[in-house]
């Protein structure tokens, strides 16, 4: 555990910022969103409780902005990704399986986002001041504008309906992943009895699915 001293400094206070940020990304390498608990996070950055929440209100704001740079991060890398694979030459049903292969894949890769995606609406939201939701919103929506407009690059038959094709590709991911994940309960009861165990929902082959169905019905009422 690192000690500080009291930070005096705009630099120093970035440091200390960044720490916490740095330290709860690790925690988030090792436990689900769920159990970040502020408590041990203090402990291991080395701070009081009360000095964490100095510099971010609550833990639910220091989730919400990892979120925000693993989200980010994604749209980064995501334009390499989907320009070596998507063919531009290709049908429009064609160029949505590929698009869709890409952003399953990096999807799967980052279990962190994911997680947070996950949880964002229904843990991360709450507990913050309207100041912060605002700014996380924000924040959220220029990252969902970043991958409209990698749907128009690769997917242009789509047109109007990108915004809506993105919003709800991001949701199904959240979504699917919470499924994904289940209870000790359910893990046990998927054990003990066949018949529920073939419901179990495995990540990757369902949001490929989900993404596929969303892209092919989003292309063809686009085409109406």
């Amino acid at each position: 555990m690192t000690t500080f001293q009291r930070a005096r400094s705009e630099e120093q206070r970035e440091t200390r910022r960044q720490a916490i940020l740095d330290t709860t990304a690790a925690m988030l390498d090792e436990m689900p969103v769920t159990a970040v608990a502020l408590n041990e996070l203090s402990r291991r950055v080395g701070l009081a409780k009360s000095n964490v929440l100095r510099y971010f209100e609550s833990r639910e704001a220091i989730l919400l902005e990892l979120l925000d740079q693993a989200w980010k991060q994604w749209n980064a890398d995501l334009p390499e990704e989907l320009n070596a694979a998507v063919d531009a030459g290709a049908s429009a049903d064609r160029r949505g399986e590929q698009f869709v292969a890409v952003v399953t894949r990096t999807l799967a890769e980052r279990w962190t986002l994911c997680d947070l995606l996950s949880a964002q609406a229904g843990v991360l939201e709450h507990n913050v001041s309207p100041e912060v939701a605002a700014r996380y919103k924000r924040a959220a929506l220029s990252n969902v504008a970043d991958l409209v407009a990698l749907v128009r690059i690769h997917l242009r038959e789509v047109g109007e309906r990108a915004e809506q094709l993105c919003a709800q590709m991001i949701m199904a991911a959240g979504a699917l992943w919470t499924h994904a994940r289940p209870s000790a309960a359910m893990l046990a009861a998927y054990e003990d009895d066949p018949a529920l165990a073939v419901h179990r929902m495995d990540f990757a082959p369902s949001l490929r699915e989900t993404l596929t169905i969303l892209i092919a019905g989003t292309l063809a009422r686009a085409s109406s």
